[in-house]
């Protein structure tokens, strides 16, 4: 099933630059769908070094644990993806079809099952036939490429209408280095850790605890900030790899948390999770509204995100804001139920720049048409300030519409 392209997607795609000590290539695979690339293969340099965040679902897939006891070596030489199957809730058999694959890398490639990460996306509960990797792998081994890094985010989509790719240069030590990203996801996002799957590239020489530390902290504004419809799924995968190769040009190698070198990649990272975050939100199964939900005035940061996450995944919120009904009464609702501390007295609402609510009643001024003027635009803003303190939190959502009971009333067929 083919879906029109978000109306929210990004006019054009970035032209991400080569990062030495990266290459990559896709194949078709067959795993599900017919006539597209649902494989992707990228080869290391040795001596890259590796972080991850995966989810935190008590139900996570084959490819999830075969990860998180990878990471622990701190070093990793190929990434293997497939799209159209999780590989999640396939027994005794996902865990072997985790280990063939990583197998089948590793013969291709010369190099040690133990440095190969592997991620899966797509249908939950059906076995994933790993003799589909075995298949490609040593033909698509002989093309791996530098560019273009659209190929690669075109292989992990799933119910994706474009694919998703962001760039960033930074300095360290006053040697530029390159941060390039992919994602992918547009249903079942509520991430706990990570998104459903993205993979972020950088040649600066950083050690895999220090990368670990940046990316952990670097993962809660962004996307543990986004959510389209609360669902957290099992393969949530965020890792990021560090080939090292800057440092041929000078780039020190930083192996110490806090080092002040790292402060403009630390941002410059941060920003790159948070872009790509935002483009798992634009591309939201039936997404037609991009929608920022940002809570002030609670009692601590975390109590305003957690707040700030009932009203953005609210369906009565979402569907208000799909029909671009300036209904703020649901807000006061999803505020109401967040089980955090608030007061009903103290309540303020805004859609966009329009206070519609104040002091826990509506606004004296208010106006409908202005109201309703702040929905019809693709960005909608809505804040809410709880007036207890100094606690503050953004998240980003998408509204809810007939399409994506479409999407999803049928996803298996």
């Amino acid at each position: 099933m083919s879906h029109a392209v978000s109306p929210l997607a990004p006019k054009v795609t970035p032209d991400a630059p080569a990062i030495e000590g990266v290459r990559f290539a896709t194949a078709e695979a067959g795993i599900k769908y017919k006539n597209r690339t649902d494989v992707l293969l990228v080869e290391l340099a040795e001596g890259t070094e590796v972080a991850g965040v995966f989810t935190r679902s008590k139900c996570p897939s084959a490819p999830v644990e075969w990860c998180r006891r990878n990471l622990a070596g701190g070093k990793a030489r190929a990434l293997l993806v497939n799209s159209g199957n999780a590989n999640a809730f396939t027994g005794m058999k996902g865990r072997e079809t985790v280990e063939i694959s990583a197998n089948h890398v590793a013969r291709a490639l010369g190099i040690s099952p133990s440095e190969v990460f592997l991620a899966s996306t797509g249908v939950i509960g059906e076995p994933l036939d790993a003799g589909k990797f075995g298949a490609v792998l040593d033909e698509t081994a002989q093309r791996l490429s530098p560019t273009p890094w659209i190929e690669p985010a075109k292989a992990i989509m799933t119910t994706d209408t474009f694919p998703k790719v962001a760039t960033r240069t930074v300095e360290i030590g006053g040697v530029p280095v390159t941060i390039n990203g992919i994602a992918k996801g547009a249903g079942m996002i509520a991430p706990d850790m990570a998104t459903m799957l993205s993979f972020v590239f950088t040649d600066a020489p950083i050690a895999a605890p220090v990368l670990q530390d940046m990316l952990s902290r670097g993962v809660e504004g962004s996307f543990n900030a986004i959510t389209v419809d609360s669902d957290t799924s099992t393969s949530d995968t965020l890792i990021l790899f560090a080939t090292g190769k800057a440092a041929g040009n000078g780039a020190p190698y930083v192996d110490q948390v806090g080092d002040e070198r790292l402060a403009g990649f630390e941002a410059a990272l941060r920003d790159l999770l948070t872009e790509l975050a935002q483009l798992v939100v634009k591309d939201g199964e039936g997404a037609t509204k991009f929608v920022e939900v940002t809570v002030t005035g609670a009692v601590t940061d975390g109590s305003a995100k957690r707040v700030a996450l009932s009203i953005a995944n609210s369906p009565l919120v979402k569907t208000a804001i799909a029909g671009e009904d300036a209904n703020w009464g649901r807000v006061v609702m999803a505020v109401g139920k967040a089980g955090e501390p608030a007061d009903r007295d103290l309540l303020s609402i805004w859609f966009g720049d329009v206070r519609v609510a104040v002091a826990g009643a509506r606004d004296p001024g208010y106006s409908e048409a202005a109201a309703t003027a702040a929905m019809t635009s693709q960005d909608v803003r809505v804040r809410a300030d709880l007036g207890l303190g100094d606690g503050k939190a953004t998240v980003w959502t998408c509204d809810l519409t007939k399409e994506y009971v479409a999407i999803n009333g049928d996803y298996r067929s």
